[in-house]
């Protein structure tokens, strides 16, 4: 009979990604609760507590796993960063937070072409006049699609609205 192997080391971030697991599942049961708590097994929110009890189980295992693996020397914040948190994903997650902070302002057309522009030369490395061909096409197809055919009212923003 074979020896079990040793458990593996802990890798860069799963603790914490562990723990955040476990604090959206106590979350959501909590919310589940709150939708008719457990007052009979025909309520609406039995079904979505059971699913998230489950997510919290599951969460607590997943956990209590991850607590018992060694820590290895290089799982600081650095190795963090390098592996799951490298410097494109930081970058991109900006021009995503910019966006969102311009749409109410600039309006979609503006703000999508200024976040499609930047994440095509930034992510595909071809040059700003590819990006720029690539974002005409993409939002002429989407203004196209959404505007014209859906009849999607697309958002203007405040201060183009303002000018015209």
């Amino acid at each position: 009979m074979s020896e079990p192997s040793p458990p593996s080391a802990r890798r860069p971030g799963e603790l914490l990604f562990s723990l955040l697991l476990a604090v959206f599942s106590v979350t959501a049961f909590w919310q589940s609760y709150a939708i008719s708590g457990f007052s009979g097994l025909s309520e609406p929110g039995v079904f979505p507590m059971l699913a998230s009890a489950t997510m919290l189980i599951s969460s607590l295992v997943i956990l209590r796993d991850v607590v018992s693996k060694p820590a290895t020397a290089d799982a600081g914040f650095a190795q963090f960063r390098r592996d799951i948190v490298p410097a494109r994903l930081i970058v991109v997650v900006g021009f995503i937070l910019a966006y969102v902070i311009t749409m109410p302002l600039l309006g979609f057309l503006v703000s999508s072409a200024g976040f499609l522009f930047l994440s095509f030369w930034y992510l595909w490395r071809k040059g700003p006049l590819v990006a720029a061909i690539l974002t005409v096409v993409s939002l002429g197809a989407i203004h196209v699609v959404f505007r014209q055919v859906f009849q999607v009212v697309l958002p203007q923003g405040s201060l183009i609205q303002g000018m015209f």
